[in-house]
């Protein structure tokens, strides 16, 4: 599988001594979602701006779909690279959501002709598209973020960063955002890296980079990272709420199976239920 991003030894320093990030390195490949978890102060948003440039690293080397990131290359990088930050409100430009999602559009040269359909396609795909001629500003927070995200694929990235893009939502709008998000996984060319502290939301990742004090502390499978309850309870991070259920259940003496899947949860109890 190729690589669509590749860190080697990656530091970085905002004060002269102290590392925010320390000396780290991973692979993403294309078309994987990967959730770059750790508790707040750890150094993973740090890690997006590196990505996209917005931070200058203090030595390593970042490749983005095969292009290194440096001066001569940084347009080409940002071209690959689409990000959604936490605060929606300080992403939109446009007065309708229709003119936010044209905004990309108009910045890359697209004939207006060509506009409408695209704008419709990606409303559509984010689950819009009966809001077109609303105001971002009087829409629930998820839709915020559905707009937002819609902004972003129509520039038609290769690579999507979701910067703790569900952290100042509610729950309603955190679980629009993470089922939107396990839709887009299932487009096999559509990279999407999540920067979170939410279990709920990096338990769907294919793969969890799990970083303490700008340290990699493990790469590994989401299950496998998540099952680990120690090495969570170490680095002061949540567990996955059915596997604290399971795990609660096991300690009565019940007996079920451990899942990390809510759904899977809810059949087993269903079945447990049923034999009572």
């Amino acid at each position: 599988m190729d690589h669509m991003i590749e860190v080697k030894n990656l530091s970085f320093e905002y004060d002269e001594g102290l590392h925010t990030i320390d000396n780290i390195s991973f692979n993403i490949d294309k078309g994987n979602y990967v959730a770059i978890l750790g508790h707040n102060g750890s150094g993973k948003s740090t890690i997006a701006k590196l990505l996209i440039g917005l931070l200058e690293k203090k030595s390593g080397d970042i490749i983005v779909n095969g292009y290194e990131l440096n001066m001569e290359n940084l347009y080409k990088v940002r071209e690959s690279i689409g990000i959604v930050f936490q605060n929606p409100d300080n992403q939109f430009i446009g007065a309708t959501v229709r003119d936010d999602i044209a905004f990309g559009l108009e910045n890359m040269c697209i004939p207006h002709e060509q506009m409408d359909d695209l704008i419709s396609t990606y409303a559509k795909k984010v689950h819009m598209e009966d809001f077109l001629n609303h105001e971002p500003t009087k829409l629930s927070g998820g839709q915020k973020q559905r707009v937002a995200i819609a902004g972003i694929l129509a520039m038609s990235p290769s690579i999507i960063i979701l910067d703790e893009a569900t952290s100042m939502l509610d729950p309603i709008g955190r679980r629009e955002i993470n089922t939107l998000v396990r839709e887009l996984k299932k487009e096999k060319d559509m990279t999407i890296i999540s920067i979170t502290h939410d279990i709920e939301e990096a338990k769907y990742a294919d793969q969890i980079i799990l970083l303490n004090k700008g340290k990699i502390v493990k790469t590994d499978r989401a299950k496998d990272i998540l099952s680990d309850i120690d090495l969570l309870s170490q680095l002061k991070l949540d567990i996955p709420f059915a596997l604290k259920i399971t795990n609660g259940l096991k300690e009565k003496g019940i007996s079920i199976k451990n899942t990390l899947d809510n759904k899977d949860l809810e059949q087993q109890l269903c079945q447990l239920r049923s034999k009572m």
